[in-house]
């Protein structure tokens, strides 16, 4: 069915993949996004591979609001900077498989 060569072909291919992914996730380490709340008052820092990196919350807010209040501003802080990370991290490896197979996107 498929030729030894094939068979090399592909195993190389693969172990391609399997290095540019790795790269791509070294890469992403040094990208970050944030999601904030509350004019800033609450902020998520995450890198490129939804790691948290930075959690700052101003202590105004502790001063001034309901812990209810805060929790909801905390789920929103920390979603808005979740989507922006998937958003990174799903444009670095579609860019890297484009790369390790050409022909993919067309």
């Amino acid at each position: 069915m498929f030729g030894n060569q094939n068979m090399k072909d592909m195993m190389s291919k693969l172990q391609d993949m399997k290095g540019a992914v790795e790269d791509s996730k070294k890469r992403l380490e040094n990208i970050y996004v944030k999601g904030d709340a509350l004019d800033g008052k609450v902020r998520f820092v995450l890198d490129g591979n939804r790691k948290l990196k930075e959690l700052f919350i101003d202590e105004e807010v502790f001063e001034n609001m309901e812990r209810e209040e805060l929790i909801e501003s905390m789920i929103e802080g920390f979603n808005k900077a979740i989507e922006d990370a998937d958003h990174v991290n799903e444009n670095e490896m579609k860019s890297t498989a484009f790369n390790v197979f050409p022909g993919m996107g067309k």
